[in-house]
């Protein structure tokens, strides 16, 4: 396997791989966000409660976020290529089993776990190979992968409301595991750059010719990048523990919207294929939020943190007004607001990540993040079908899910206070090591 030069190009193949990583994008993330279509069919079918059949999303969530940490140690020593790959046959198989629908218990192991652990293997490795391709057109580039799940999810919203009333949910669940089959030839194109590939030179080859010594120290300095893998000094780092903390509390929000929207417009009364129109909305005002976020961070007027922070905000909003709709025409717009700055928030987020800790440490940084962050991602969905249990209305869940993104917008308004007091501090004290005189006969002769 050749490995490219390390330095980030910032195009040519990195284009390759930006598509390849918004085709698994898509064949992920959005199969999970349309899920709530099968929420109501599954919830009959085991006569069970919105709390015990939103355990599957949850449990898919989680083992989403907790995969990370793996599947981001397994990229340094497999490549981000075999990574993607394994993910995919693990996406099918989670499906393809979930067929069967033995029990609830069977879907959480299948549907959930397996389904989870795909998405992640899938997800991680090919969110980190965009960012190691490109650093000046990063944000732009994060964009443009990411928002793969929201083209995905306009398509798959009205296609597998046909799946189901074709095939039933469990024979649709078979369908869409042999389409997450396509997962593995995104993972063939993932061709790793020379500092994302392996740490062994049976696995990876630079292009330095043999003999040279430059090679030999390059493979004799590539184990300790494993030992760094799980760097849980990180932890210990003010910052990253201030935007972990965010990111926990906005994953306990970002996934109740979509899982409940659906049965939201049920007990509105509106029928079943407008209601699928609604996630197709959803998908395509995130697509558009996405790109135009990401073109415009991209000119670094504003600092992506605040960006970041200000989209969080307008998401809350929306969220909180969005129950106010009592027909079809008023759920769609509010459903079109909240895409639109989740979308937003969407295409920066992985980016301000970079940024607070750097791109030495971040493939360290977002499996970390991610492990941390699963603990939003697995409370979020069974709190908010316990809240909507208890106030017997779905509304409950969307309230539940913007006051707690208003919460996490506080912590990214602290970690940037303390960001620009670190930043003062270090220009205090480098101030007087500077001197404006051209001369040292100057500089003495002011002394005097």
């Amino acid at each position: 396997m050749q490995a490219k030069d390390s330095n980030p190009p910032d195009g040519g193949y990195g284009w390759v791989v930006v598509v390849s990583a918004f085709m698994v994008m898509g064949l992920t993330v959005a199969v999970l966000k349309t899920f709530g279509l099968f929420f109501v069919e599954i919830q009959q079918h085991f006569d069970e409660l919105a709390s015990t059949t939103s355990w599957i999303t949850s449990v898919t969530i989680a083992i989403f976020h907790l995969g990370a940490p793996v599947a981001s140690s397994l990229c340094v020593q497999y490549t981000h290529r075999t990574v993607v790959i394994t993910g995919g046959l693990l996406a099918f198989s989670g499906m393809a089993l979930g067929f069967f629908g033995l029990s609830m218990v069977w879907m959480y192991a299948t549907t959930g776990f397996l389904q989870g652990l795909g998405i992640s293997f899938s997800w991680t490795p090919a969110i980190s190979i965009v960012s190691h391709y490109f650093s000046k057109k990063r944000a732009l580039a994060n964009a443009i992968a990411s928002a793969g799940e929201c083209a995905f999810a306009f398509m798959f919203g009205p296609f597998f409301q046909w799946l189901i009333s074709q095939y039933g949910w469990e024979g649709s669940l078979l369908i869409i595991g042999g389409i997450q089959l396509n997962i593995c030839v995104c993972g063939v194109l993932m061709r790793p750059l020379a500092s994302s590939c392996l740490t062994e030179a049976s696995h990876c080859e630079t292009e330095t010719p043999p003999g040279n010594g430059a090679s030999r120290r390059e493979k004799e300095d590539k184990p300790l990048i494993v030992h760094k893998t799980f760097n849980w000094m990180l932890v210990r780092r003010t910052e990253f523990v201030l935007y972990a903390i965010f990111g926990i509390l906005a994953a306990m929000s970002f996934f109740v919207p979509p899982l409940f929207l659906v049965p939201l417009s049920y007990s509105l009364g509106i029928d079943e294929s407008w209601t699928a129109s609604l996630l197709s909305i959803l998908a395509m005002v995130d697509f558009g939020g996405r790109l135009l976020c990401g073109w415009y961070a991209n000119l670094h007027v504003t600092k992506t943190i605040h960006l970041l922070a200000m989209t969080i905000t307008l998401i809350s909003t929306s969220l909180m007004l969005l129950p106010l709709a009592n027909n079809y025409l008023s759920l769609a717009i509010f459903t079109g607001f909240y895409g639109f700055f989740f979308g937003t928030t969407v295409a920066i987020h992985i980016t301000v990540l970079a940024d607070v800790v750097g791109m030495a440490e971040f493939d360290n940084a977002l499996g970390l993040f991610m492990f941390i962050r699963s603990i939003g991602g697995f409370v979020g969905p069974p709190l908010a079908g316990l809240i909507v249990d208890m106030a017997g209305d779905y509304r409950a869940g969307f309230y539940m899910a913007g006051a707690t993104l208003v919460l996490s917008a506080g912590f990214l308004i602290i970690l940037d206070r303390l960001q620009q007091r670190k930043k003062r501090g270090s220009k205090i004290r480098t101030k007087p090591e500077k001197s404006t005189l051209p001369y040292p006969s100057l500089h003495i002769l002011k002394h005097q």
